[in-house]
């Protein structure tokens, strides 16, 4: 079996990439071309020529509004990238119709068509060209696509069909030169939808070793209103879209989940129809202007319910309600079968261990805060049982980035950052719409001082998944190291709500929020608690004595100052200190350290 990443970087001595080193990026590939030119070139070259530059002029005017840039062409195929994929996409629509007006206002011979392909992934950067896998999808994709249209990758549906108001079709795996990929066409008024042939759900075997499923069944109507079973079943769609950007577990499709609508069957049969052993099921019942849903959590291995909940809401706005008890069902979800899974593996005999069940022992070590050595074993242990399983992957990045920080590593801190650039790349290779992994492609880019591209990228996770807590908390950094106080602190609360554990290294980051946002009171209390947990940390207290000099404790602030002085000697001005704190409390802290009696 080859090396994982994690491997292929541990040769890694030196991170500062020489010229010769291959750079790559994650980037939203735009490739159009026009349908049959050759022909029309054949007819009339001349007039083909100054119909495709008026296009071309159109397009151009298009990659400006919406930021594309153009990185190659071949003769009537234009390649661009975008820093968004939106963007993208609403370019990309823009055009289409643009040329539909262009088409209508000229002579037949001079109009043309074109064909678009959308893509979102790991590119090669050559100078201003870029190549690799990210291009070629792209390229499929618009040979995919019908004249006059707009095709994209399932990495680009996903990111975007929230967040624009258009239409998307579902076209299923195609085979394109070799290449599977699964595509969507957009919507475009005027054209019409392809002419797929119906299939009945398939439901997708389960690969040995990987998490276990989880179906989400259409909630019942319990309202006398039969024509509210429009609510019920959006609210069930939208249960299993916010379950599946969680992507720890994977989660049957809308189609199959309701083939079992109105049949009477056990939970153990819908299981075995469904591939499925955790079931989500609940009932809502709308009276008035209010609505109360029901909803809970089977284990239908063991046939029992492990979970149950239930809302009673009013319906101001029946859209966000129904958003909002998704998200709250989702939320719920996802920790209960991660609880219920490692119960079942501490149970299971060694030998009897797949993937999954060795990813939850790695996982409950990482929460225990046991030597890193044996995490990563197991982490290594899952990817060899199933190299397609990616959880463990990110679970090593996130392993990497704690030791990162300890200072025992300071030698090495390039040597891990290499690390976790190259296996949180390889996943996002793998699956361009992971948004734990771009969140530690923000991670690396935040260790090397890039914050553009730490914030694009946390953007690029957060849009994702709003409930993916890395990505909250890369956001919160960056937008803090931005100058965004207040929003860099309602992304600290965010992540501190999905799972506390991910500032247990940073207690002093929460305490910076609070003194450049005046709270010197709550930063106090915080500061004071982690220095009883860690006395001799210097940076905590040199934190602790700010925040007592600012609320003029003087007393207690100059007492606490001496103390720091003994732990960090070199240290005998504010000038000494400043260059050791993060930019954006340099000014809060040395205030309360000068008001403590540190020389300037």
């Amino acid at each position: 079996m080859g090396k994982t990443p994690g491997q292929k970087a541990a040769r890694v001595k030196d991170f500062k990439m020489s010229e010769s080193e291959i750079l790559r990026k994650i980037a939203v590939i735009f490739v159009t071309d026009v349908v049959g030119f050759s022909t029309l070139m054949a007819q009339n070259e001349e007039l083909t020529l100054r119909s495709f530059r008026s296009c071309k002029e159109i397009l151009d005017n298009l990659f400006e509004e919406h930021s594309g840039r153009i990185f190659n062409t071949a003769g009537d195929s234009v390649l661009a990238e975008f820093p968004s994929a939106v963007s993208a996409v609403i370019c990309a629509v823009e055009f289409q119709k643009l040329i539909k007006a262009r088409n209508a206002s000229v002579p037949n011979a001079a109009q043309m068509q074109f064909r678009i392909g959308l893509n979102m992934g790991d590119v090669i950067i050559e100078g201003t060209n870029l190549y690799g896998d990210g291009v070629n999808v792209a390229a499929r994709l618009e040979a995919l696509s019908q004249a006059g249209g707009v095709c994209l990758s399932k990495s680009i549906h996903d990111f975007v069909s929230q967040k624009v108001d258009l239409g998307f079709q579902d076209i299923g795996a195609q085979q394109v030169k070799n290449t599977n990929v699964h595509a969507f066409d957009v919507s475009i008024g005027g054209l019409a939808p392809r002419q797929i042939a119906p299939t009945p759900p398939a439901i997708e075997p389960v690969e040995a070793g990987a998490p276990p499923s989880i179906a989400v069944l259409p909630f019942k109507n319990m309202s006398t209103d039969a024509e509210q079973e429009y609510f019920a079943d959006g609210v069930t769609e939208d249960i299993i879209s916010h379950l599946a950007l969680w992507k720890t577990f994977p989660v049957v499709s809308r189609n199959s989940s309701f083939s079992v609508k109105g049949l009477s069957l056990t939970a153990s049969e819908i299981s075995d129809k469904l591939n499925a052993r955790y079931l989500v099921e609940g009932s809502i019942r709308k009276a008035g202007n209010k609505v109360r849903i029901s909803a809970s959590l089977t284990d239908a291995l063991k046939d029992r319910t492990i979970w149950s909940e239930r809302w009673d809401r009013p319906l101001d706005d029946i859209f966000e309600v129904q958003d909002e008890i998704s998200i709250a069902v989702a939320r719920a979800i996802d920790p209960e079968i991660r609880r219920q899974s490692r119960e079942n593996t501490e149970l299971s005999k060694p030998e009897s261990l797949t993937a999954w069940d060795l990813y939850l022992q790695a996982l409950q070590k990482y929460h225990r805060r046991d030597a890193p050595e044996g995490i990563l074993s197991l982490c290594d242990q899952a990817i060899q049982a199933s190299v397609n399983f990616l959880d463990p992957y990110l679970l090593k990045c996130k392993v990497l980035l704690r030791e990162r920080f300890k200072p025992h590593n300071r030698e090495r801190r390039a040597e891990l950052s290499a690390q976790i650039f190259e296996i949180a790349s390889y996943v996002v290779g793998k699956e361009a719409s992971n948004a734990g992994a771009l969140a530690m492609m923000a991670s690396y880019y935040f260790q090397l001082n890039d914050l553009d591209n730490a914030r694009h990228y946390a953007h690029e996770a957060f849009g994702i998944n709003p409930n993916n807590s890395a990505a909250t908390r890369a956001l919160s950094l960056t937008e803090a190291y931005a100058g965004n106080i207040e929003l860099a602190y309602d992304y600290f609360l965010k992540t501190q709500a999905l799972d506390p554990s991910e500032w247990r290294e940073w207690p002093q980051f929460e305490v910076s929020l609070l003194m450049v946002l005046g709270r010197m009171n709550e930063a106090l209390d915080k500061i004071t608690r982690a220095v009883e947990n860690d006395p001799e940390n210097n940076l905590l207290l040199g934190f602790k004595v700010a925040a007592l000099g600012n609320l003029d404790r003087l007393a207690d602030a100059q007492q606490g100052l001496e103390a720091f002085l003994q732990l960090r000697p070199d240290v005998t001005s504010l000038a000494d200190y400043a260059p050791l704190l993060p930019d954006f409390v340099v000014e809060a802290v040395l205030q309360g350290m000068q008001k403590a009696g540190l020389k300037q």
